[in-house]
């Protein structure tokens, strides 16, 4: 490819014209370490990214939300010492769902991944778990991601999304198999927010009293049972009600159906992680429950509204890097990355000084030496800005091993994850297909496919498709084939898919 001075370009650069050092793996502490702050190009990568569109949020712009309780019910004082987990604890939290490709104006019952996003309002500080109605993700390490999210929205030329370059992207990053399974299954097309699971997705570090570290994952069940449209089902809705998933929680909470879900973790031994069959730092694979039981630890309640859904809904903040005392983070790239853009992507988005906003001020007392900037409104008077300092004003000292950090050594590296003992991008989707999905389940699963493979797919991307299928599940990866060669796929959905 000729560069516009007539030199040959082979590869691609920074935005200075550099020779970029990659575009799939981020820089890491050994394969399995820490992602470093010197990873000048990820964070060149992130820091554009997240300033990629004005006002709304990049992926997940279309969304609502509501305020809760959440209730500790059972004993888990001995993974965490979190206040909010305590036995009979009570936390305000507001919780905000979302599609993930689609802009603010676009149906909620389009094909796609939900958010479910939570800011827990705790004695300890605000903790934020964001997740989605999905245990798994696309990709696993944050250098893909601004990639993954291009290739969900819209073509260059003609501003119209395209199947061919979701297909594109997804074949030619197979660790994308487990999530897109559940999306073109019957998973995909929740019939509303209050009907469809949550999950943390990301493995969490929790330490309890006595420094005892362990590695956990947070599932929130529906109690109101799980319930999915077809694609007939959510291609009328989205004609009829562009904002049915709106209407219906804002509704069911105003008729007083407050519904709830409740939070079970999967529990690992912090010296599990090393030897386990899976890496369970993996944002592709899941934790067989026959391996790590669920753990139930409290009931969450959605019983309030938003009184002004701008102030209270689009300008709420989230990020994973929001932790408190007894919840820490883990070596899971993905987890890593969203750790730095979440907070980045909200200053541009709302401003310098989001986190003073009511939406997102925490309920306790901030003494923090972030000031000044655009819209500042608290401050700390005439208090020294600087620590060390000699004014009385209180400053953190925190030196030597981290409460919630993990040993790693090894040369500074691009790479992907050191495989464990059953680590494949194929093995998990194709456990979902035949343990998981029933007859139904799986004709439909077919059917969703072949749909968007017809919408535009084009080779060589389409055979790419075709073996991607296969080495998911054999026959149902045929069947998908063989569909599409007779041109007999049912008309997918709306949204992610099938444009």
């Amino acid at each position: 490819m000729a560069s516009k001075n007539g030199k040959s370009q082979s590869a691609s650069t920074t935005g200075a014209g550099a020779p970029a050092p990659s575009d799939r793996n981020s820089l890491t502490l050994g394969p399995d370490g820490p992602i470093l702050l010197h990873d000048v190009h990820f964070l060149e990568q992130m820091a554009h990214f997240n300033r990629e569109k004005v006002p709304e949020r990049q992926p997940h712009a279309k969304g609502a939300g509501a305020f809760g309780v959440f209730e500790t019910t059972e004993d888990v004082s001995k993974y965490t010492r979190a206040a909010l987990f305590q036995p009979g604890a009570s936390t305000d939290m507001l919780i905000r769902f979302s599609t993930v490709a689609g802009e603010v104006g676009s149906p909620d019952t389009w094909r796609d991944v939900r958010g479910f996003s939570i800011k827990f309002y705790t004695d300890e500080g605000n903790y934020d778990l964001v997740g989605n109605n999905t245990p798994v993700f696309f990709v696993r390490d944050p250098m893909k991601f601004p990639h993954f999210i291009r290739s969900q929205k819209r073509l260059p030329d003609s501003g119209l999304r395209d199947n061919h370059m979701q297909w594109d992207f997804w074949t030619n990053n197979p660790e994308t198999a487990h999530q897109v399974t559940y999306l073109m299954g019957v998973r995909g097309l929740p019939r509303t927010w209050r009907n469809m699971n949550g999950y943390g997705s990301h493995t969490y570090m929790w330490i309890n009293a006595a420094g005892e570290k362990f590695w956990v994952k947070y599932h929130f069940h529906t109690q109101q049972g799980m319930a999915f449209f077809d694609n007939q089902q959510a291609q009328d809705m989205a004609g009829r009600d562009a904002d049915f998933h709106r209407r219906d929680l804002f509704d069911a909470i105003a008729r007083g159906e407050h519904p709830k879900w409740v939070l079970s973790v999967q529990v690992m031994p912090y010296a599990d992680a090393k030897t386990y069959r899976f890496n369970p730092f993996d944002l592709t694979k899941v934790w067989p429950h026959k391996d790590y039981p669920l753990i139930r630890v409290g009931t969450m309640t959605l019983n309030r509204n938003p009184e002004n859904f701008f102030a209270q809904i689009e300008q709420a903040a989230f990020s994973p890097g929001n932790t408190v005392p007894g919840i820490g983070l883990s070596p899971d790239k993905m987890l890593l990355g969203r750790a730095f853009a979440y907070n980045d992507a909200q200053r541009n988005r709302i401003g310098t000084n989001f986190h003073q906003l009511p939406v997102n001020q925490p309920k306790v007392p901030v003494n923090s030496y972030m000031f000044d900037g655009q819209m500042a409104y608290h401050h700390s008077g005439a208090q020294p800005v600087h620590a060390t300092n000699s004014g009385g004003r209180p400053w953190s000292d925190g030196t030597g091993e981290m409460e919630d950090g993990w040993e790693a050594d090894g040369a500074m590296v691009r790479s992907a994850y050191s495989l464990h003992a059953e680590d494949d991008d194929f093995g998990q989707p194709g456990t979902l297909v035949r343990e998981v999905f029933g007859d139904a389940e799986r004709d439909a699963l077919v059917d969703q496919v072949a749909g968007s493979l017809l919408g535009g797919v084009r080779s060589p991307v389409l055979e790419r498709a075709f073996a991607y299928w296969k080495s998911i599940d054999p026959t149902v990866g045929q069947r998908i084939e063989d569909k599409v060669r007779a041109g007999t796929a049912r008309e997918p959905a709306a949204g992610m898919g099938e444009s």
